[in-house]
């Protein structure tokens, strides 16, 4: 296969241990486990050359193996509580020695993503010569503009003084939605302790998701909300 700039592989990383939801990444959604969709998202992403996931968990590990793609058993000190996103695609990137110039970093724990999510932060990735690119979505009504602090008498003082009461004049202000990381491979490795998102690089770039198009499951909540979502996108994919 020849080389291109966008040639990237794709880590998708899901720990073994939860507070919020015990076992969620091999937990089933919408009828398989949802560490599965995520290896579906990044396989079916055009600029992805190699897939693989990196897990402590072994029921976590068999999920993967069934769809055919490489699983790479992480150490306890890289799935411990403590333990960074970028430490454990390092190790991964280093135990596979790859060529490719790209890193996509997937969560194990996002079962829904909108087509074509991966290729367009590898593309903007490319394109804008960034060192990152992550996915963001607007924060909608629950803008840190109207956010407060409740002390322990129940008084509240108001996160950022402000006058706006509608939301349309809110300024835009958009989260990372943990849909996808682009980064280079020199970024990824550029490690210092002092900053612990030093491996997103200097020039940082985002693209736009819109409201539920991405979901992040971390309680029961998320859970029930990725079950109604792909099941209503089966149903229309399979005209039921």
């Amino acid at each position: 296969m020849t080389e291109t700039n966008h040639d990237s592989i794709a880590v998708i990383i899901g720990r073994a241990g939860s507070k919020g939801l015990p076992g969620k990444n091999s937990r089933m959604v919408a009828g398989m486990p949802m560490i599965c969709h995520a290896i579906g998202h990044a396989l079916s992403a055009r600029h992805v050359q190699r897939v693989v996931v990196s897990t402590d968990g072994e029921e976590i590990a068999r999920a993967a193996r069934s769809t055919g793609v490489e699983t790479l058993m992480r150490p306890p000190l890289l799935a411990n509580d403590t333990a960074s996103v970028d430490g454990a695609v390092r190790h991964a990137i280093e135990s596979l020695q790859t060529p490719e110039r790209n890193v996509v970093i997937l969560y194990a724990n996002v079962p829904v993503r909108p087509s074509g999510l991966v290729d367009r932060a590898i593309e903007h990735l490319v394109s804008t010569g960034a060192d990152s690119v992550q996915s963001y979505e607007e924060v909608g009504k629950r803008h840190p503009w109207w956010m407060s602090r409740l002390d322990d008498s129940g008084r509240i003082t108001p996160w950022h003084r402000n006058d706006v009461y509608r939301r349309q004049d809110l300024p835009e202000v958009w989260f990372p939605d943990g849909g996808v990381i682009a980064v280079t491979r020199e970024s990824l490795f550029d490690v210092d302790p002092e900053s612990p998102h030093a491996f997103l690089g200097r020039d940082r770039r985002g693209i736009r998701n819109g409201p539920g198009e991405v979901i992040d499951v971390d309680d029961e909540i998320d859970l029930m909300v990725a079950e109604a979502i792909l099941t209503r996108q089966q149903a229309a994919h399979t005209g039921t």
